[in-house]
């Protein structure tokens, strides 16, 4: 049993460092990492450049200009000789809830693992006001349910997706199953000048829940509960092939 670790926040992120030391003892860990911060990377791949990537510790590498996604790719493709298997992302400065895991590089490094035949975590923090203080907590989080899938696997397919409140453990109401929620549209784009007067501009913050009763990831973190979401990359909308079916046939 070996487990590969990976993140968006880059190898130094303290969440990626809370998470090793709560792996410790489970299995061997390989720390496979960007070396900045690659928030909001989706599922890029690096197809224009090499990558080169360099050793930052015992267990830790880190990929220069790599996304979360080059990291579990590399290191599952090729970058060692031993398997892996099963892959930890996170622990993530900031929340993953419903359309969120369109664009987060952490849930992407997940899904990147699922890819490539593994069961896989992805493993967020949901602050309050400012920023993430617990990180522990999603650690902690983290093992519980990777000592679990160890005892009790789920099907290969499953793709987790876990949002902890940014509390202290003990704090913890206990772990919900959900489905995804969704968001506003995102805030509207910050406009600024740079030093020499050149139009800039910002990518607004994301929008509040919208969709976001009961049962849904958004609903399960407020009220205290980890938010546990099964994901899968079948992307096809299956009860719209017939209609469409038919629609293809009419305008033909």
């Amino acid at each position: 049993m070996k487990i590969l670790l990976a993140n968006d926040d880059g190898y130094r992120a303290p969440g990626l460092r809370q998470l090793k030391d709560a792996l410790a003892g489970v299995a061997p860990l390989t720390v496979v990492a960007p070396d900045r911060n690659r928030s909001g990377a989706s599922n890029s791949l690096t197809l224009d450049m090499p990558l080169r990537v360099q050793r930052a510790e015992e267990d830790v590498w880190y990929v220069i200009n790599g996304t979360p996604t080059d990291c579990v790719h590399l290191a599952i493709t090729g970058l060692f000789d031993e398997d892996f298997d099963m892959v930890v992302s996170g622990v993530n400065d900031g929340a993953n809830l419903g359309d969120d895991v369109l664009y987060s590089g952490t849930v992407a490094a997940a899904i990147e693992g699922r890819f490539l035949g593994l069961p896989t975590m992805a493993v967020s923090m949901v602050p309050g006001e400012g920023r993430v203080r617990h990180f522990e907590t999603g650690a902690k989080v983290a093992r519980i349910l990777v000592d679990r899938l160890l005892s009790a696997p789920l099907h290969q397919s499953t793709i987790l997706n876990v949002n902890v409140p940014d509390v202290p453990f003990e704090d913890i109401k206990g772990f919900e199953a959900t489905r995804l929620g969704y968001r506003h549209r995102a805030e509207p784009v910050v406009k600024a000048r740079d030093p020499r007067g050149r139009k800039i501009y910002w990518v607004g913050m994301a929008g509040p829940g919208q969709d976001a009763g009961p049962g849904t990831d958004f609903h399960a973190v407020a009220n205290g509960h980890v938010s546990v979401t099964p994901l899968q990359v079948d992307l096809t909308r299956h009860g719209a092939i017939e209609g469409l079916r038919k629609w293809l046939m009419e305008s033909a």
